[in-house]
């Protein structure tokens, strides 16, 4: 087969658009430089047979398709990654859209590269709802292929990067998505795992997708600068070079010019013009050793002075992608701010290629690139444990998307550990951080040696000590603040298994009181008769059933007439069903998952009630004259409504209004707020209206136990002095 050629239009540095045309001939010479000839000799092969596959396909700009994996393989060559990675980057779509097997590949290439071909492949012979799901399911599917090997999101990365270099052939909507899907979601993984060339091109060419216009004048702004700052830069260069000279360091110095995105993202974000951005241009220091690093920074300070607040040490504290420098910004020349990064020349090669330095500087002495791939495992390994305890696609995909955006605050553990998190994480997103058990026995904090609330934002240098009990377990509203992945989905996980623990117990129970009119419980339903049932519902097990009914989506009494026909003939139905009817379920105020209570009447023990059952809430209690339920003929005759009656145990705190009409005296909503705490009760809410200037109405929003602690609370108010009427909502 002849040499196909691969043409790459993408973005150089001064805006023009470059042509860059290679043969596979180049991509093997490229691979030459790092690969012996057998390895070389592999690739073609695999060349040959990708083109082959893919004979007649054409992409959207009428090339024919074999140029996209070449273009990708380029890509990871210029990495140096290995023979594999290259192999499957060139048949990485040959699963999906010709009609070769994963057996064929797997034959011809061997074990490792089906796996990085099925990995990066999407799912496309599955039907789906609809293109949201879709697009989770297959990042889902990357994400976790990747957690196996680390591979799979390279190939992936390269394949977008090409794509995204060559959007200008499609159409604006899509562009756009596939853009959008490559800030969401590839950018965040890119930089989470340090490879920041790729990023950085990933990112301006997403704002140009995005933003055409804005990026043109950006761009058009930077060059207009850069052309103006060129003695400015003469000036540093040489200002450095000599000092560096004297004082006998060896250093490499590199002027840069930040990113268009980057730039854009810090005009935006701070809401401030083009010319008060701080590091258009920066500098970048490389020496040989972490000393040379901090002796850099004393001379960077005594030639040019710092911007207060403005310096940040990555050495002694990597980003958790495992990037070091440190990062000066300063007055330059005439008042110019200007950033110079230092940073020893390993530093430096792991910022570019991030993980991907684990094959491109691969030695016994890069132990940088060892500590960054163990980084990236442990992330990895967070991925799994969040696909293990996520619902489904959609949220497994929040879940890592909450944690792929994020900056950090540094705190530390009672034993002076440093514990890197996200900014705004909690002392609950801590408490998961060490253990899991822990996070789910969390009951209160201790920062710096003092008691603080559970949603109390972290910040750098503060010491968190956890405080546990065995009989605690985590709160639903704790998900209104945490704000890592692994706290929020361990207890999203925790809480849908209590639910369905409770909502199978409360299922059965709701059985059993159908079924004791008759002298049965659920134990004694004939197999064959559950069998029957859980077929015809399409249940695997009775644990389902019962989940069902306890959630209320099913009537358990059209479920017992299922059970047992045979004793529920035709004439004693009616009279066996009114019995099921007249047994009440007793409430006890602690099935917290399965049970729930009106807003609109607001019941608490005490009250005469009945329940509703509720699609996906289970029981829902109002009082019984609540005006959102039917009539009571209506009700009598309704599978949705059972009869309720509260337990003599029943416990807990239950929200209650309550209405005063007062006079318009001052310091009377003090008086009578303290009354109501006196009493022992929270207030929730409180809602103040004037009536006529000289009367007004407040409305409190209570927990109570029961009728009587209610009663005791309307009763002290009542002899409060200037409360003319008090009653309940």
């Amino acid at each position: 087969m002849t040499d196909q050629v691969t043409e790459v239009s993408r973005q150089n540095n001064s805006g023009s658009v470059e042509k860059d045309r290679f043969l596979i001939s180049d991509l093997c010479d490229l691979l030459g430089q790092y690969m012996d000839q057998e390895q070389v000799k592999e690739v073609y092969r695999a060349y040959l047979f990708g083109a082959q596959a893919h004979e007649g396909q054409l992409r959207v700009s009428g090339e024919p398709y074999i140029y996209h994996p070449i273009a990708v393989a380029r890509i990871l060559a210029q990495m140096h990654m290995d023979v594999k990675s290259i192999v499957a980057s060139i048949l990485h779509d040959v699963l999906e859209d010709t009609p070769a097997t994963r057996k064929l590949i797997e034959r011809e290439f061997g074990e490792d590269v089906a796996n990085l071909v099925d990995g990066v492949s999407k799912l496309t012979h599955i039907k789906f709802k609809n293109k949201i799901v879709q697009q989770a399911e297959n990042i889902q599917k990357v994400l976790l292929a990747m957690a196996k090997d680390i591979r799979v999101i390279m190939i992936k990365l390269a394949d977008r990067l090409h794509n995204m270099r060559t959007l200008g052939a499609l159409k604006p909507e899509k562009r756009r998505r596939i853009a959008q899907e490559t800030l969401d979601i590839y950018i965040p993984i890119a930089n989470r795992l340090g490879i920041f060339t790729m990023r950085y091109e990933l990112e301006d060419l997403v704002f140009r997708a995005i933003h055409p216009y804005r990026y043109k004048v950006l761009e058009n702004a930077v060059n207009k600068a850069s052309g103006h700052r060129k003695e400015l830069i003469e000036k540093v260069n040489q200002a450095l070079a000599s000092r560096l000279v004297e004082m006998s360091i060896d250093a490499q110095i590199v002027s840069r010019k930040k990113h268009l995105f980057s730039v854009y993202n810090k005009m935006r974000d701070k809401n401030i013009p083009f010319k008060k951005v701080l590091d258009v241009y920066a500098f970048r220091v490389l020496v040989d050793s972490v000393d040379d690093c901090y002796r850099v920074l004393g001379i960077v300070h005594n030639l040019f002075k710092p911007i207060p607040g403005r310096f940040k040490d990555y050495i002694a504290i990597p980003k958790s992608n495992g990037y070091q420098s440190l990062h000066i910004s300063l007055y330059g020349p005439h008042g110019i701010p200007m950033e110079v990064q230092v940073r020893t020349e390993e530093m430096d090669k792991f910022a570019e290629s991030g993980i991907a330095a684990h094959w491109l500087y691969k030695s016994p002495d890069e132990t940088g690139t060892i500590a960054a791939h163990a980084r990236a495992r442990d992330w990895l390994t967070g991925i799994l444990e969040m696909q293990q305890s996520a619902g489904d696609s959609l949220e497994f995909l929040e879940n890592v998307k909450v944690d792929l955006f994020h900056d950090e605050v540094y705190v530390y553990t009672p034993d002076g550990d440093i514990m890197k998190l996200p900014r705004n994480a909690t002392p609950v997103d801590f408490a998961y951080a060490v253990h899991t058990d822990i996070g789910n026995h969390c009951v209160a904090a201790k920062l710096d040696h003092s008691f603080a609330p559970l949603n109390t934002p972290l910040y750098s240098g503060q010491t968190v000590e956890i405080v546990t009990s065995p009989g605690s377990r985590p709160n639903a509203a704790w998900l209104n603040y945490v704000v890592t992945a692994k706290a929020r989905s361990n207890i999203r996980n925790y809480l849908k298994n209590m639910q369905t623990d409770e909502a199978m117990s409360q299922g059965r129970r709701l059985l059993d009181r159908c079924l004791k009119p008759l002298g049965m419980r659920l134990d004694d339903v004939k197999d064959m008769n559950l069998k029957a049932v859980l077929k015809e519902y399409g249940f695997s097990h009775i644990g389902e059933l019962l989940e069902d009914v306890g959630m209320g989506n099913r009537p358990p009494s059209l479920v017992v007439r299922r059970l047992v026909p045979e004793r529920i003939s035709d004439g004693e139905s009616k009279e066996a069903m009114e019995m099921m009817s007249r047994s009440a379920l007793a409430i006890s105020g602690t099935e917290g998952m399965v049970v729930s209570y009106g807003r609109c009447c607001l019941p608490i023990p005490g009250d005469q009630i009945v329940a509703k059952l509720s699609k996906g809430r289970g029981i829902v209690v109002h009082r019984e004259d609540c005006k959102n339920l039917e009539s009571l003929e209506k009700r009598k005759n309704s599978d949705k409504y059972i009869d309720v009656q509260w337990a003599d145990d029943a416990s807990g705190e239950f929200m209650c209004e309550i209405k005063l009409e007062i006079e318009n005296k001052l310091g009377l909503l003090a008086r009578t707020a303290t009354v109501i705490a006196d009493c022992g009760a929270d207030i929730e809410n409180v809602y103040m209206e004037d009536r006529d200037g000289f009367s007004m109405n407040i409305q409190y929003l209570i927990k109570v136990h029961n009728r009587q602690h209610l009663a005791k609370i309307m009763r002290r108010l009542r002899h409060t002095a200037n409360v003319m009427r008090i009653s309940r909502m």
